[in-house]
């Protein structure tokens, strides 16, 4: 006990005093925020003063008419060339499942970890999201394929 109060009471009577210390602060300043000493815009010196309203403001601050047509005029005068159709890479040709299943080389002695292994370094090249939007269907059938083939040769793992 301190000074006649316990310590849970002398807390107490310490945070009525801050609290009322904060609302008499608070009711003297109205509705300023601390630390805020001028408005948000500051003035410029910079640039053209304008002193137009409405629709002459917005077209005081428009580039001239010239200057526009000369942009458009060396737009016109380079001629842009389409980009080249992407090529397809050959592995992505290679869609039948002998072809896959060698390009995997699933053995006897392979575990689950090996075959997780070779499903990550075949999704690393061969995932749709990996590729041109023009050859997803290609890369999403051999991954199908991948998968089924690396699914089978697991569950074969617990067959044995």
């Amino acid at each position: 006990m301190l000074f006649g109060q316990s310590v849970f009471q002398s807390v107490l009577t310490r945070l009525r005093q801050e609290h009322s210390e904060d609302e008499a602060e608070e009711a003297g300043t109205g509705f300023r925020i601390k630390g805020l000493g001028m408005g948000f815009v500051a003035p410029q010196d910079d640039g053209p003063v304008v002193t137009a309203t409405g629709t002459e403001a917005y077209f005081a601050f428009l580039p001239d008419v010239t200057e526009i047509a000369i942009e458009s005029v060396l737009a016109q005068e380079a001629p842009q060339e389409p980009p080249p159709a992407p090529v397809i890479p050959a592995h992505l040709l290679r869609l039948t499942t002998e072809e896959i299943a060698a390009e995997l080389d699933i053995t006897a002695a392979d575990t689950e970890a090996t075959l997780g292994e070779k499903r990550r370094h075949f999704a690393k090249a061969n995932h749709p999201d990996g590729v041109a939007p023009e050859f997803r269907e290609n890369a999403n059938t051999r991954m199908k394929t991948a998968n089924l083939l690396i699914d089978t040769a697991i569950k074969g793992l617990f067959w044995r």
